[in-house]
């Protein structure tokens, strides 16, 4: 487990089967093709398994100093607009299902951030649809929206 070993984890949570959930992991494929990564950080498509390497964060005797969630969420706004939540301003909708298919992990966030010290940063941007069916590929306006999230991302990570 390389990223126990890391000060930043960079974590894209997602379904890239159901369009515009897949923009977490779209951004960490970005991400790792367009920039350099230094060797403290630690990116990943977590996919739906985010939970995992959460929970074993939170297992772990040593931790990293931040970790970054990058995820799609449904908030009403102008689709396409990226922007930071805080742990607690969770949508209720990912409150117990932060990856709208994935099991709870709002609490092992909580308890990163509030008890273990760790600096946890959620990066997201707003649906345009996300389809009921499978439905490969990002409407246009996330896609236009994974640069802006790596801006983010980056300005977090220097």
């Amino acid at each position: 487990m390389d990223y126990l070993e890391k000060e930043i984890l960079i974590l894209g949570c997602g379904n890239i089967l159901f369009g515009d959930d897949g923009f977490g992991p779209e951004v960490i494929e970005y991400l790792q093709k367009n920039y350099e990564i230094p060797s403290n950080v630690y990116v990943c498509n977590t996919g739906l398994s985010v939970r995992e390497i959460l929970f074993n964060v939170v297992l772990s005797e040593k931790k990293p100093k931040k970790i970054i969630i990058v995820d799609a969420v449904d908030l009403g706004k102008s689709a396409g607009s990226t922007f930071q939540l805080d742990v607690d301003e969770m949508p209720e909708i990912k409150c117990d299902d932060f990856s709208m298919h994935q099991v709870p992990t709002s609490n092992l966030l909580k308890e990163l951030k509030n008890y273990c010290r760790v600096d946890v940063k959620i990066v997201v941007s707003q649906v345009q649809h996300i389809p009921e069916e499978v439905s490969l590929g990002l409407s246009s306006v996330m896609r236009d929206a994974i640069p802006v999230a790596c801006e983010m991302i980056l300005n977090e990570i220097n």
